[in-house]
């Protein structure tokens, strides 16, 4: 007892004589448990708000959109468990505050169905005693300002205005949020929209299928397409539903994975070497425990106890933090307790581990209180001979020669100081990449700032108007169809913008753009999904007329996961292509899309729709907070790794700091041998992780890229310049740092010192 007692005492002394070092390792260990605790919960299919939205809705497993009501029972296929609907369906384009969004009103009874009915989170239900009422789905409502009982003026595709009233506000799982989503979602009674839209050849109708097994969507909407042949418009299933709700948490996911494992294994280094720098400085302490009666196991329980607890203590710290900010944004049951028990249980025996062959390596030490600890003995580096041979100053030459004395301390410190640095270096390569995104939108397929729909006017009217205005460069005609992919059952976005005359300018990684009627760029994801290559041709369906094109390029894509085909107005049959849907206006370098939006506004008396485009960087802005904090989890652990190299270096030369003295070198050049030695194993693991993190940050971007759907070519890394900048903070930093017990050491008197 009286042995347990007398080793926890020693434990606390210890703890106590180096609190800022043991926050430090605290801190670290948290940043990282946190960081892999959020990466897991934004990776689990549990934070994608799809699966809470389905259950409460009953949702349908796969919808299918018709020319008119299907003559067939598609409850009769195989696999199909209940129906929704058929329910009707009508464009309409939404004005509100000057602004026009596309809608479609789809027509519901009264009485909510079983299957895939909406969740009314505000108001009420519809009901015949209002027929003007409208509930509209709650992405639109928010991205619209809608409030319960404001007015929803709708635009039917023959001009006539009607104003209905929102009467309630609802979350669906029928379709992906607004506006990443379009067109948006609202219900109304049957009764007001043949009101709205009495001919019924502007229509579509909708029917959802609830499954008995979710995973043969496929097979059924197969069954459905063979079914309903020609009259088939469009088909999704719930799989393309989920991945639009996934609102960019996969990418971010990712990114926090990749930190924190990375970020684990230079914090296991940092234990590992805070722990062995320890025990070599406590080889008098630990002999004194051996000669107390301490066996070897006791004295090494006692090590791995000290140094163990403080990684505990950092993933309990880190846990709590991770879990609590999870909750906090998606909700307590967004956060899984079996992924976080993982992360917790692996960690703990990552730094069990870690401080493990110190511990053990300190439980030999042998019971002679009296051994002194002098620093090894062995041959000069080359580089110290190298700085002999320069004449270098000799502070300058002993400092070098300090340095690699120990050469695995040495190579520990140098390696953990490369792995944070290589992921600074590749977290500054993705600030690059949104960066790029920003000022060079055109890179991600946005050469025009502006999108001009016709509204109240003519579409040749709108686009009169957008070729007069002094900024505009080019107008490019376009519409938005979607396809049915074949052999696939599910439709895929066909983007027909420009001619192929005179194309509109995609970014075009691989390839060539096309040049004539029947070719097409793609995204990488719908490469993809049809499984074929650049070169070759497909089969698609738009509004049952084939689509037959021949692919010879591929393009950087960020919308709809990259399952987009790109082609000239004219590739399409002339019903689809006339008139277009709207005109996509590229703008004169420095002109303002703010003031040519106002101009086109004012010159069309409001008659024209004209949005901004939407950059993908604005959606990823919270990485730039994310890569903030994780740089500086980074640089926690790198000050952990400086300061027990410094540590271990002023424990090895604390004798030699009366020599010096003696030889007659100032305290500024005791100084600077100490910071030359911990300064160049700082240069060494600074410059590597800088130079292996800009060497792999451009593939592993284009690899995200790739598997996103995207495509690969979007990757950049950070400039030279920043990059310089980086590692001078770096190694100033890190050098300022190890000033500190430099000088109070050179300062020492001789006595002291030599102690």
């Amino acid at each position: 007892m009286s042995t347990t007692r007398a080793g926890g005492r020693w434990v606390r002394a210890d703890l106590r004589a180096r609190k800022g070092p043991a926050a430090l390792t605290v801190l670290a260990v948290a940043g990282i448990v946190a960081a892999l605790i959020t990466a897991v919960t934004l990776l689990e299919d549990g934070t994608n708000p799809w699966r809470g939205l389905f259950a409460q809705t009953e949702g349908a497993h796969v919808w299918i959109y018709t020319k008119d009501g299907p003559q067939v029972s598609l409850g009769g296929i195989d696999g199909v468990a209940r129906t929704a609907g058929p329910y009707r369906s009508a464009p309409v384009t939404v004005a509100q505050d000057g602004r026009r969004d596309p809608a479609a009103l789809r027509a519901m009874p009264a009485t909510p169905p079983a299957v895939a009915h909406p969740v009314v989170t505000e108001g009420r239900w519809l009901d015949p005693a209002q027929p003007d009422g409208v509930v509209v789905e709650r992405s639109f409502a928010r991205s619209l300002g809608l409030r319960i009982g404001a007015p929803f003026t709708v635009i039917a595709l023959n001009g006539g205005r009607h104003t209905l009233y929102v009467r309630g506000i609802a979350d669906s799982a029928d379709q992906g949020f607004y506006p990443e989503w379009t067109p948006g979602l609202a219900y109304v009674l049957p009764v007001m929209l043949d009101r709205v839209e009495p001919v019924q050849a502007r229509s579509e109708w909708v029917t959802g299928l609830r499954l008995d097994d979710p995973e043969a969507s496929q097979v059924v909407s197969q069954r459905a397409v063979v079914m309903l042949e020609d009259r088939l418009q469009r088909v999704y299933t719930w799989r393309e539903v989920r991945a639009s709700m996934e609102l960019d948490n996969r990418l971010l996911g990712t990114l926090l994975a990749l930190f924190g494992v990375v970020g684990l294994v230079a914090a296991a280094l940092a234990l590992a070497n805070a722990a062995g720098g320890r025990v070599l400085g406590q080889l008098r302490d630990l002999a004194t425990l051996k000669s107390m009666g301490f066996t070897k196991g006791q004295v090494a329980l006692l090590l791995l106890v000290e140094h163990g607890a403080l990684g505990l203590l950092g993933i309990a710290l880190g846990a709590v933090t991770g879990w609590g900010v999870m909750a906090a944004v998606l909700g307590p049951s967004s956060v899984a307790a079996g992924p976080v028990l993982a992360i917790v249980a692996g960690t703990a025996l990552v730094v069990l581990a870690a401080v493990g062959l110190p511990a053990w390596r300190g439980g030999r030490t042998p019971p002679i209180p009296a051994a002194p600890a002098a620093p090894p003995r062995g041959h000069l580096s080359r580089l110290a001979r190298l700085a002999l041979l320069v004449r270098l100053p000799p502070a300058l030459v002993l400092g070098t020669r300090d340095a690699f004395t120990r050469r695995v301390p040495a190579f520990l410190t140098a390696f953990g100081l490369a792995v944070p640095m290589m992921m600074i270096t590749i977290g500054l390569g993705v600030w690059s990449t949104l960066d790029s995104f920003k000022s060079h939108p055109e890179q991600v397929g946005q050469h025009a700032a502006l999108y001009v729909r016709p509204g109240k006017l003519e579409p040749a009217a709108a686009q009169r108007i957008a070729e007069r205005d002094k900024d505009v460069a080019a107008v490019y005609p376009g519409t938005d169809v979607n396809a049915l992919a074949p052999g696939e059952a599910r439709s895929v976005r066909v983007r027909a913008i420009g001619g192929s005359a005179q194309p509109y300018p995609f970014p075009v990684v691989e390839g060539r753009m096309y040049a004539r009627q029947g070719e097409a760029v793609a995204g990488q994801g719908l490469l993809d999904l049809l499984g074929v290559e650049i070169g070759d041709r497909v089969r698609l369906t738009v509004g049952g007329t084939p689509l037959i094109v021949r692919i010879v390029g591929r393009a950087v894509e960020p919308d709809h996961d990259g399952e987009v085909l790109s082609l000239g107005l004219d590739s399409l049959a002339a019903k689809d292509a006339e008139p277009p849907a709207y005109y996509a206006l590229a703008l004169r370098p420095g002109a303002d899309p703010a003031e040519v939006r106002g101009r086109l506004l004012g010159e069309s008396a409001e008659g024209l729709d004209v949005q901004a485009a939407v950059n993908p960087a604005d959606r990823l802005a919270v990485i730039r907070v994310v890569i903030v904090a994780l740089i500086g989890v980074l640089a926690l652990i790198g000050l952990a790794n400086l300061l027990t190299a410094s540590a271990l270096g002023l424990r090895d030369h604390a004798f030699d700091l009366a020599v010096l003295k003696a030889m007659g070198l100032t305290p500024r050049q005791v100084m600077a041998t100490l910071v030359t030695g911990t300064g160049l194993l700082v240069v060494l693991g600074v410059g590597a992780g800088a130079a292996a993190g800009a060497s792999v940050v451009t593939a592993l971007i284009d690899l995200q890229g790739h598997t996103s759907g995207v495509g690969a070519g979007i990757g950049r890394a950070p400039s030279p310049v920043t990059l310089a900048v980086t590692v001078v903070v770096a190694v100033g930093a890190a050098l300022a740092v190890a000033l500190i017990p430099a000088r109070r050491a050179a300062r020492a008197q001789v006595p002291v010192a030599a102690r």
